[in-house]
């Protein structure tokens, strides 16, 4: 019998726009901790890394914009995290919605006996929240979060140890994402690597590594059909 494909899934920018939610949790921190808020596409630039260091991108591109040095520390930049946290987890799915063609397409790749998970640096509990909320979470055998794992992307061992979970096959493996987080874990991992347009980074497409590039997830399943074949 041949191994089944198996497909993994970044979450924020590649299969839910969540960038409105995020900011909104983003200004709530920057508000209550004296901070100035950002437009909505800085939070494009800031996500992919977790919490932690969008917070710090963050508090370090004000400083360099506006020139007004605000002294900080690691224990407040950790209560900074845990109020984001708290904040977005009571507002994670206001706004967000699922990128074009994604429902379509996630629906055929289970048609099709493909295997599925989401490998993010969100955090685990709010990931599965909002794929639940989204109505996207059955689609996925597994969730693997920042901190699923004691690494996470762009380290290759977030991608290989959510496969070897599945009981995938890493040369039966593709990633999909948005960023250069997602294609360095992809490259170091030695598995195919799918990149959408206009997610959650500061780099042209050109700037990251892929295999492939798309718009959105309409017509994705004539690319996966011949990693299906191979």
């Amino acid at each position: 019998m041949d191994q089944k494909l198996t497909i993994l899934f970044d979450l924020d920018g590649t299969l839910i726009d969540t960038a409105p939610d995020l900011m909104n949790a983003h200004n709530h921190v920057m508000k209550k901790f004296g901070y100035v808020e950002r437009e909505l596409n800085d939070i494009k630039k800031l996500a992919g890394r977790g919490s932690k260091v969008m917070i710090k991108k963050s508090i370090h591109e004000i400083a360099e914009k506006t020139g007004k040095i605000k002294k900080t520390n690691e224990n407040e930049t950790e209560e900074m995290t845990k109020e984001f946290i708290n904040y977005y987890s009571q507002n994670i799915c206001n706004e967000s919605k699922p990128r074009v063609g994604v429902l379509d397409f996630l629906t055929w790749c289970k048609k099709n006996s493909i295997s599925m998970a989401v490998c993010t640096n969100k955090q685990e509990h709010l990931s599965i929240d909002l794929l639940k909320k989204i109505k996207l979470y059955d689609f996925f055998e597994y969730v693997a979060g920042g901190n699923t794992f004691n690494y996470n992307k762009p380290d290759p061992r977030h991608l290989i140890n959510t496969i070897e979970l599945m009981s995938g096959n890493l040369k039966k493996s593709v990633m999909i994402g948005d960023s250069e987080t997602d294609s360095s874990a992809a490259k170091a991992a030695k598995i195919p690597f799918i990149l959408i347009k206009n997610g959650y980074t500061e780099k042209n497409p050109d700037q990251i590594n892929y295999d492939h590039l798309i718009k959105n997830f309409v017509g994705l399943e004539e690319i996966i059909q011949k990693y299906i074949n191979d």
